[in-house]
């Protein structure tokens, strides 16, 4: 019988599980899968766990192949001389290729008060400290939140529906992504929410404070709740590690998703950076990114040479509330055009949008044959590395 060959994926989020499932269904691969969480999160449901209309995560048991092995720990260091990584609660994991997936989080706000007064979004753990926050305060209070992108407005609109008093920043322009006709689609279903959305010049915030936001202009916004809804980072595992990466952090690769230090280590998701080129984050990229990271791993195992990245993009969909939305169509090589669906019909898409991404795991995770047991390590505190 053929050795199996060892392929460890750092990071369980939708680039991580994706690879992670198509490996399983290799003949003679064994997966290790190490994700700090023991739960699937749906980070396109982020601001629906603020707002209170959904949980965000999902059981791995639903969208993880059964002949993977789930580690529930985070990632120290990787050897990949030794072609091993350590794990922060003691021990090491050796691989024969490994699958870097770690995503991404909320970047170090570089504005003052930012840090101490301002809730960043951007994990599940962020969002789950927001929203007893948001809980605690009065209906009436003023509610701050800061970013233009769908994160920002997804938020906005998800708040402002609860009938909260919500003021979007967005520095200069609402919805950078979106075609014009799209941002003025948007413009109009927030008005009607009741949102009071900033942006043009003066529009950027110099300060937060525990009581309210300043902008460059001078104005003051009062603010009994801040949320920091811009900028991302990636961990620093990485660089840390004396792998390339780019100014980011992200993992530097070819275009086959291939590190440029190591063949055998092999990028997806938010955390790839491939040609220096990297894509927008988001899960329509790193489901993508993933199947075209196991396909480098086979192609590597089989003696072949990997195919280069060739991803093809349909839009960006944002909810406005649980009954409005937009899907914003794009070009394949993702710029926005002048076509997009809104209102009620908006909605109904991105909420299948958000289903059948865990279904299509899901079913992919169905696809691998089971295996008798999965083993779990103890849980670690701290964010993804």
């Amino acid at each position: 019988m053929d050795k199996n060959t060892d392929v460890v994926v750092i990071g369980g989020g939708y680039a991580g599980v994706t690879a992670a499932n198509r490996l399983a269904q290799g003949d003679n691969v064994s997966v290790t899968l190490i994700n700090p969480r023991p739960d699937f999160v749906e980070r396109i449901r982020l601001h629906q766990l603020v707002g209170g209309t959904h949980d965000a995560v999902v059981d791995y048991g639903e969208v993880l192949a059964e002949n993977i092995r789930l580690m529930v720990d985070s990632v120290a260091t990787i050897d990949a001389a030794g072609r091993s990584v350590a794990l922060t609660t003691g021990g090491t994991v050796g691989y024969d290729y490994l699958i870097y997936a770690v995503g991404s989080g909320s970047a170090e706000p570089d504005v003052p008060g930012a840090a101490e007064f301002a809730h960043p979004i951007a994990t599940l753990e962020e969002a789950r400290r927001l929203r007893p926050v948001v809980d605690a305060a009065p209906a009436s209070a003023p509610v701050t939140v800061v970013g233009s992108g769908p994160t920002g407005i997804e938020t906005a609109a998800e708040l402002a529906e609860e009938g909260r008093a919500v003021t979007l920043v967005c520095g200069q322009v609402l919805g950078p992504y979106l075609h014009p006709r799209g941002r003025r689609s948007v413009a109009r279903t927030l008005a009607e929410l009741g949102v009071t959305v900033l942006q043009g010049p003066g529009a950027r915030v110099a300060a937060v404070t525990r009581d309210a936001v300043r902008l460059d202009d001078g104005r003051e916004l009062p603010s009994r709740v801040t949320v920091w809804a811009t900028g991302f980072g990636v961990p620093d595992l990485a660089a840390r590690s004396g792998l390339s990466t780019d100014a980011v952090g992200r993992l530097l690769t070819d275009e086959t998703l291939t590190s440029v230090d190591d063949a055998r280590i092999v990028a997806a998701g938010d955390a790839a950076a491939p040609a220096d080129a990297p894509f927008r984050m988001s899960c329509q990229a790193a489901g993508q990114l993933g199947i075209r990271a196991a396909r480098t791993v086979l192609s590597r195992i089989a003696g072949e040479r990997p195919a280069p990245l060739n991803l093809r993009f349909a839009g960006q969909c944002i909810s406005l509330g649980r009954r409005t939305g937009i899907f914003q169509f794009a070009s394949l090589d993702d710029h926005a055009n002048p076509f997009y669906l809104a209102g009620r019909p908006g909605a109904k898409l991105k909420e299948f949008v958000c289903k059948y991404t865990v279904k299509q795991l899901a079913n992919e995770a169905r696809k691998s044959a089971p295996r008798p047991e999965r083993d779990k390590a103890p849980a670690t505190v701290g964010r993804a590395a």
